[in-house]
């Protein structure tokens, strides 16, 4: 190998190695508080779920123990965002669903991270904000399947 096809694999290997703190980072940044960070990732699990999801599945979703699920979303339920409603497949199983009132805090979430997005891009060009955009979805998008593969591949 040749020293600059070497320096090149080095560099490289340095940029993959920063994608977890950059991720971070990115966790850290936005929406600006840890409330608002709990709230906008409990609600944006739940509105991407594909089925009914209880608390169980939330805390699992999360990441987080079932008693922090739970603290989540009684204050979410308290504040209006989300409200809990039988499930239609199982009646005897409590479902979370979002409320009028949590839909638009997601979409305001949404609008604060967009705005922060295209302020921190300000010097990127327009093809590179876009093609950020979509890696940054795509990778979304792939995590959540990859994780769900670990899953089932444990059970």
């Amino acid at each position: 190998m040749s020293s600059a096809s070497f320096s090149e694999q080095r560099s490289d290997d340095l940029a993959l190695d920063q994608i977890g703190p950059a991720l971070s980072r990115l966790r850290r940044r936005a929406p600006a508080s840890s409330k608002d960070l709990s709230r906008n990732l409990v609600l944006n699990v739940i509105a991407d779920a594909p089925g009914e999801t209880t608390v169980g599945g939330l805390a699992a979703e999360m990441g987080v123990a079932q008693p922090v699920a739970s603290r989540t979303v009684a204050a979410c339920i308290a504040d209006g965002l989300l409200r809990r409603a039988a499930s239609q497949s199982d009646g005897r199983r409590t479902v979370l669903e979002l409320t009028e009132h949590g839909e638009a805090e997601r979409n305001r979430f949404a609008a604060e991270q967009r705005k922060a997005f295209e302020e921190i891009t300000a010097t990127w060009s327009p093809e590179e904000r876009i093609q950020f955009a979509h890696l940054l979805a795509r990778y979304g998008a792939d995590a959540t399947a990859w994780s769900k593969k670990q899953v089932a591949d444990r059970d």
